[in-house]
């Protein structure tokens, strides 16, 4: 199932809207790291696609 998320970065505050997949309960968007390197501390909120 497609869906659309929201990931914001609680360090610089920069946002990203991405598309991902779910499979098995868990989102893939192939999302790694902020620009501010930060690798770990993020907001993420799902929408419907």
């Amino acid at each position: 199932m497609r869906v659309k998320v929201t990931i914001v970065c609680k360090q610089c505050g920069e946002r990203f809207v991405l598309r991902g997949k779910r499979d098995r309960g868990r989102i893939e968007t192939g999302f790694k790291q902020c620009l501010c390197n930060n690798k770990s501390h993020f907001d993420i909120e799902e929408l419907p696609f």
